[in-house]
């Protein structure tokens, strides 16, 4: 049986020893040794850390990258798929995952985020879940849940939480 892919979104900028990347280390890590693979965009920071967590306990760090940013994908992947546009990447971030941990990030990782749950509200993928890490989450995802409910569109399916273990337990679960 081939192990699940967990999809990790967030931010390119944080650099080894700083909370956001230190968190993803562990993330990474926590997933691997829970019997998952990990994905994420395949370059630095937070999916550089991600991957570097997996791999230091044996575990599957799938990168998928696209030569547009002359960036250099992460030392930690043990697989790379190579897109080539932006909206390929996406794409296939989004259908390589089995489930998607959200973690800090700016509008790339907002586009990611709003992509994938746009695409379950329209019934365009099947529902798997989504858990947003971190307070920056809570705030966004709250208000786009009181528009969802709004226009009468599926609500609950963003989980926003403040801890590794409660990432982790959402996945397993759901």
């Amino acid at each position: 049986m081939n192990k699940k892919i967990i999809t990790v979104f967030g931010s390119s900028l944080p650099k080894a020893g700083e909370p956001e990347y230190e968190i993803a280390f562990e993330l990474g890590k926590q997933l691997a040794l829970n019997g998952f693979d990990v994905c994420s965009g395949g370059y630095q920071g937070i999916m550089d850390a991600v991957s570097k967590g997996a791999a230091s306990v044996g575990g599957k760090a799938i990168g998928v990258t696209v030569d547009l940013f002359n960036a250099i994908p992460s030392k930690y992947l043990t697989s790379e798929i190579k897109c080539d546009t932006l909206f390929e990447r996406i794409d296939k971030l989004i259908t390589t995952g089995d489930a998607y941990i959200v973690l800090p990030g700016g509008t790339g990782t907002m586009v990611e985020l709003s992509l994938v749950w746009e695409m379950m509200n329209k019934s365009l993928t099947e529902i798997k879940p989504i858990v947003c890490f971190g307070e920056m989450w809570k705030k966004i995802v709250s208000e786009m849940e009181t528009r969802t409910k709004l226009e009468k569109r599926t609500t609950g399916l963003v989980k926003c939480v403040n801890s590794i273990n409660e990432c982790i337990e959402l996945i397993k679960t759901n």
